[in-house]
């Protein structure tokens, strides 16, 4: 278990219990905790505020809810779960016999020892989800019935933190933060993105990268209103979502297909002979979707492992810490961080001596790579550099036409711009 892996798994056990919803306090809960590993940047957006197509909507927070059995037990607890609420349910307080309550009650009759999660955003109406045992095992009777919740003008809060880099183009990394007591989808996205952020702070970057951490769809839909003045900066981007279960990665593309960062996600995960699938992209899933959108058109792809809805404990309690584990995290921040050194490094160059081949040794370029192991090929990415730097084509270009491996080649290019043969 890598270091990286256990805090990242830390991090998610911490948020694990929190109540996180599109707008309240428990997604300010988690942004608190996040804003211990990154600072944080927090928009506080008023109900009522026009974004794009939708209207912010009222924030809703919950202190208590139950159902209580003829005998005063309570039988179905929010306490020991924030999945045992129907997301966004209006107040209740009544008494009511079993057969008029089983209209308000979810369960997942195929799995009867699991809790479903459930919402009604936009429509107003109030449940409760437990599990088909527990309601199999319920006597007649009447029930008392409780949701201690508000659902008021407030406001959706999001959160922003920015990596500065030497230009200041835009590479965007996404998660959502609006599931209650999800560990894949999407505290794992959560703890990748954050560890992502430290990794990349460490370094100096090339781009600019903005973390955005925000409720699905209106979370992202706002942040694309806030921003579409400045949208052009964004260059490339990547939504992390159920980035910590044990299957293998999986890589959507953007809408574009032929997005740089598609490019370089499908080199990365080729190069590294990690088991993988890419996919095409769909209208369908994470942010994705609202990055991607035709007014917008970004190079945003997205990074998961087992897709959503693709695993049985998908938005159900058994996507609980022990589901996801240190390992795939830290595997899936791997490759974030292995794809991300592409990209930053992926530029094109122009020859400045492109007739015929310049003399590399009267330059020391040879003898620079004496008593290197792998001085043949290290010569041959130069050569290769030398001819496809026509200020057309990218290192990411040379790397697959030649074969060579993109740190090989970015080493070339070093020594051929230290050596002033070429220029960015």
């Amino acid at each position: 278990m890598t270091t990286a892996g256990a805090q990242m798994h830390a991090l998610v056990e911490r948020l694990y219990p929190l109540c996180r919803s599109i707008t309240g306090d428990g997604v300010r809960a988690t942004l608190d905790i996040v804003g211990e590993y990154v600072p944080l940047q927090v928009h506080e957006v008023p109900t009522g505020e026009q974004v794009l197509d939708w209207t912010v909507p009222q924030e809703w927070n919950i202190r208590d809810a139950y159902v209580a059995d003829p005998a005063g037990r309570r039988v179905v607890d929010f306490a020991a779960s924030s999945l045992h609420v129907l997301g966004y349910s209006v107040p209740v307080a009544a008494t009511m016999p079993l057969s008029e309550l089983r209209a308000h009650l979810h369960t997942l009759p195929d799995h009867p020892t699991w809790v479903p999660y459930r919402t009604s955003y936009y429509k107003p109406d109030w449940g409760f989800c437990l599990a088909q045992e527990t309601l199999d095992a319920l006597p007649d009777g009447d029930y008392e019935v409780r949701i201690d919740s508000t659902l008021a003008d407030g406001h959706l809060t999001y959160a922003e933190h920015v990596v500065p880099g030497q230009v200041p183009d835009e590479v965007i990394v996404s998660c959502h933060v609006c599931h209650p007591s999800l560990a894949n989808d999407n505290l794992a996205g959560i703890a990748v993105a954050t560890f992502l952020a430290r990794a990349l702070a460490e370094q100096n970057p090339y781009y600019t990268y903005r973390f955005i951490y925000a409720p699905g769809t209106i979370g992202a839909i706002t942040w694309l209103a806030r921003n579409a003045h400045r949208i052009d900066q964004v260059k490339h981007g990547l939504v992390l979502a159920c980035a910590g279960d044990r299957g293998q990665l999986t890589y959507k593309q953007s809408r574009r297909g032929d997005a740089e960062i598609d490019r370089v996600m499908r080199h990365v995960l080729a190069a590294s002979e990690r088991p993988h699938h890419v996919k095409e992209f769909m209208p369908y899933g994470y942010d994705e979707r609202q990055y991607c959108s035709p007014g917008f058109n970004l190079g945003v792809g997205s990074l998961s492992r087992t897709p959503y809805a693709d695993y049985p404990e998908y938005h159900t309690s058994a996507d609980n810490p022990d589901f996801v584990s240190p390992e795939a995290m830290a595997d899936t921040l791997a490759v974030c961080r292995e794809a991300f050194a592409v990209l930053d490094r992926n530029r094109s160059y122009l020859n400045l001596s492109p007739y015929g081949e310049p003399q590399l040794g009267r330059r020391g370029l040879y003898e620079a790579l004496g008593g290197r192991s792998d001085t043949q090929q290290a010569q041959l990415a130069m050569l290769w550099v030398l001819s496809l730097s026509d200020g057309a084509h990218s290192l990411l270009d040379v790397a697959e036409r030649s074969g060579l491996p993109f740190d090989s080649v970015t080493t070339a290019a070093d020594a051929l711009g230290a050596a002033g043969l070429i220029k960015a």
